[in-house]
């Protein structure tokens, strides 16, 4: 990416003008003689020639008044006003316009919430986290289009490099969350973080302890959906602030020898299948189950003289970890984490069956994992980490084995989701009884003999061998049935 941008000779007014919105902010800021800009991730993204839909807009005086007079010109009816932040939000077809007055803001040292007052356009771009987030664009009529860059973003986005406004320390101190923002746009962008400006997030990390933890998941979240996430995560630890939310993945960095025996560093190993992950899924939650795939080794490890170093029933305990981590980080605990937890716990199971595929392990396997048995096996190429070439190749064609044979068996058995042809209501009706443990010893019996292929998965084939159980069990069949 090569920037070539002079800040004080370029106008972007003709890339400006292709966008009927922002001339309805120019014409609405002239009419209430309201000084107005263009500011922060638009600018920026315009200079990079990356696609944004989120414009910013930052005027001395009332935002609020400003995007009361834009939506009446744009036709638009729903004005999203926040009153006690002097900010109001319009939703344009693909676009979200944001308004703010200008602002100086202080900050109390228990508080990210800033003591908030009038000011000036240069106020305004000395709050912002990074030089290239300070940029602004004229919307006035006599300096309409000109670039105001006065912290040097622009010479920033040409060397691919994050910096703050003001010295770090007060960037980061008055707003702990501009930490893990510094991450996320070098993820994003992949850009370097100033020497200071990183050194100063080692010194603050602490600080984070005071932003709600919502917020540092947002960031996490966009940090997991970079291009190649490690990268950021690499900056977490290094920097300290991912310990300070993340302490089960800081236990599975580092390497024990015992025996002249060692296991390899698990935190590394996790980011490789994250980036693997990553080249073939957009998934959040898929992305999530690679993070936590291996999260219980630390937790199981043990050292055995003849087989070295083991991690029995990490899968197991690793899937109960997930529910505590999603709930103390604010993640969703619905069926995305489900999802997560699923995977976390089977991510095991085909590379079993690399060694043994047969139809009964096939079955229980694809009845198990469901509608997410496809993103099971993306999960499971993607643990292969390994730096030999051919034994990577290798693993690879038996797990094309393993998904032919389920493909195969899918097709002959249908047992992805399965529920057993005759439910527990058929039971009690045909043999007059009531609720109990019975009816579920039949519904099971009938389940464990389609996944070991004893019979197929069709009523008629169930209902003989619900007869048979029955018989077995002295049941009688209800009379005129």
């Amino acid at each position: 990416m090569t920037i070539h941008v002079e800040p004080k000779a370029v106008n972007f007014a003709s890339q400006i003008n292709s966008i009927p919105a922002i001339q309805s902010v120019a014409g609405a800021a002239e009419k209430l003689s309201l000084e107005t800009y263009i500011i922060g991730g638009f600018v920026r993204d315009l200079i990079l020639n990356r696609p944004s839909k989120d414009i910013d807009f930052v005027c001395v005086g009332s935002g609020i008044e400003l995007a009361q007079e834009v939506a009446h010109r744009l036709e638009e009816k729903q004005v999203t006003i926040f009153k006690n932040f002097g900010t109001a939000n319009i939703k344009h077809f693909d676009f979200e316009l944001e308004f703010v007055g200008a602002r100086k803001e202080s900050y109390r040292s228990d508080s990210r919430k800033p003591i908030v007052e009038d000011g000036s356009l240069q106020d305004d771009q000395q709050r912002r986290d990074f030089t290239i987030n300070a940029l602004a664009i004229s919307l006035n009529k006599n300096t309409y289009g000109e670039l105001l860059d006065p912290f040097g973003g622009v010479t920033h986005l040409s060397e691919k490099i994050l910096k703050t406004p003001l010295a770090p320390d007060v960037t980061f101190s008055d707003d702990p969350l501009r930490m893990m923002r510094a991450v996320r746009f070098a993820a994003q962008l992949n850009f370097d973080i100033d020497a200071d400006t990183f050194e100063s997030i080692g010194r603050n990390k602490e600080r984070l302890k005071i932003v709600s933890m919502e917020r540092v998941s947002d960031e996490l979240n966009k940090i997991i959906l970079s291009p190649v996430p490690s990268y950021g995560f690499k900056l977490l630890f290094q920097s300290g602030l991912l310990k300070e939310f993340f302490p089960e993945m800081i236990a599975l960095h580092g390497v024990e020898y015992q025996d002249n025996k060692a296991h390899k560093d698990n935190f590394y190993h996790t980011l490789q299948v994250l980036d693997n992950v990553a080249k073939v899924s957009t998934d959040l939650w898929l992305r999530w189950a690679a993070i936590l795939h291996d999260i219980a080794k630390p937790a199981t490890k043990r050292f055995d003289k003849e087989v070295g170093w083991t991690f029995h029933g990490h899968e197991d305990k690793g899937a109960r970890m997930v529910p505590g981590i999603f709930r103390r980080m604010k993640l969703p605990m619905n069926e995305k984490m489900d999802f997560v937890q699923k995977l976390v716990r089977l991510h095991l199971r085909p590379i079993a069956l690399v060694k043994e595929v047969t139809d009964s392990a096939v079955r229980r396997l694809l009845f198990e994992a469901g509608n997410d048995a496809d993103a099971l096996m993306q999960l499971c190429r993607a643990d292969i980490t390994s730096k030999n070439s051919e034994k990577v190749a290798k693993y690879l064609r038996n797990f094309e084995t393993v998904q032919q044979k389920m493909i195969e068996v899918e097709a002959k058995d249908q047992v992805r989701n399965f529920q057993p042809p005759i439910d527990g209501d058929e039971i009690m009706s045909i043999f007059e009884i009531a609720p109990g443990r019975i009816i579920g010893d039949i519904k099971d019996q009938i389940k464990e003999a389609i996944l070991e292929g004893s019979i197929k998965n069709n009523r008629d084939e169930a209902f003989g061998l619900m007869m048979k159980i029955a018989a077995e069990r002295g049941l009688k069949q209800k009379v005129n049935q």
